[in-house]
């Protein structure tokens, strides 16, 4: 386990940089960047996808899914169910079926509404067929439903045998459904194409727990990947400080919110930062940078990344690139943006496309400077 602890000295070389000439330049420890923006005017965009033609296709958290093409926006593309558009709660991630080729289906995360306004977070397959989505059909809905905008984790992985990975968040208000089997409330789930619990999930067997589960003790996910191997690597928010990034292996406790190294908002401890049985994180910061979106790099077009895993921050408006070195976090270099990073991409090519989460975000793009 590695800790982060930023110093004051690291602000004082933590210079600001804005996205505003085109492009801009940047440079790194391993590389001169070049940093265009490929395309702005998006409400808070969330997640990304790469199509096979080209095009982006990008969510914005208040309700509209859209194609990019050559830096222009399409209209919202139409067929999405209600959502319920609050808060941190929206439209949120987009993931292509690993058949896409064939089948055209893709997998949304959503704050679905409830009665009572509650609501929970739910996926949605649908067939992408030009300007609507066909054949949509809810596959999972986080239970239980809720009274509030927050915490709603979001993030969508499929495995190479199709199976998605689902991070659910805590609620924000609900710390006491964490640790019970009987809820969804701050767990990563594996499910089947269909919404049915994964073959192999660790507590099929186990009484009154949820089936779907895949680990627990988890307060807020929004950054999710997969390794060469195939494990799930994902990072999430503490509270005030200890952001964590995890291998989060099936049946395990994550802790939350028993352990933590952060504290709560305004001072005051909340639990212990070790216990038996709950598992320790393979890093973390204090103080926290609200990590979002998280990638392997795995091209070649940036070499001197090659296995980095990327992660980008809300707080600080950075990419942090953190080195792995037998699943422990060597070395951590972190570029300054200067905009809300909310999510990160690997291009087939071997370029990073970044979203920035503002009113007027953007989709940036980074390469090397030749």
């Amino acid at each position: 386990m590695t800790r982060f602890l930023l110093s004051p000295v690291l602000i004082a070389l933590a210079l600001p940089f804005a996205v505003a000439a085109e492009p801009a330049f940047l440079q790194t420890e391993k590389h001169a960047l070049k940093i265009e923006t490929v395309a702005k005017g998006l409400a808070h965009p969330w997640g990304l996808a790469f199509l096979p033609d080209g095009r982006l296709l990008v969510t914005e958290r208040d309700g509209q899914l859209r194609y990019v093409t050559a830096g222009k926006l399409s209209a919202p593309i139409t067929g999405l169910p209600p959502i319920a558009v609050g808060g941190q709660g929206g439209l949120l991630d987009v993931l292509l079926d690993k058949d896409f080729a064939s089948n055209q289906k893709i997998y949304l995360s959503y704050a679905e509404p409830g009665a009572d306004d509650t609501n929970s977070t739910a996926v949605l397959q649908a067939t992408l067929a030009g300007e609507t989505l066909k054949d949509t059909q809810v596959v999972f809905s986080q239970q239980p439903k809720v009274n509030s905008k927050y915490h709603f984790g979001g993030r969508l992985v499929q495995q190479a045998d199709g199976n998605l990975f689902v991070t659910l968040g805590d609620r924000g208000s609900r710390r006491e459904d964490v640790q019970p089997l009987t809820t969804h409330v701050g767990k990563v789930v594996r499910i089947t194409s269909k919404g049915e619990a994964a073959a192999g999930n660790p507590f099929t067997t186990k009484a009154d727990a949820k089936k779907e589960l895949w680990s627990f003790g988890h307060r807020n996910i929004q950054g999710a990947t997969l390794d060469n191997s195939g494990r799930l690597w994902t990072h999430e928010h503490g509270p005030q400080g200890g952001d964590e990034i995890n291998i989060t292996k099936a049946g395990l406790n994550y802790g939350w919110p028993l352990i933590t190294y952060g504290e709560e908002y305004g001072g005051g401890v909340i639990g212990k930062t070790t216990a038996a049985g709950l598992e320790q994180p393979l890093h973390y910061w204090v103080p926290s940078i609200a990590p979002s979106g998280m990638a392997f790099y795995q091209g070649t077009m940036l070499n001197g990344w090659q296995q980095s895993l990327l992660v980008g921050s809300l707080k600080f408006g950075q990419l942090v690139r953190l080195e792995i070195k037998d699943d422990k976090v060597s070395h951590e270099e972190r570029i300054r943006i200067g905009s809300r990073i909310r999510d990160v991409k690997v291009h087939p090519d071997g370029s990073v496309y970044l979203l920035t989460d503002e009113d007027n975000g953007a989709i940036l793009r980074i390469t090397p400077m030749k």
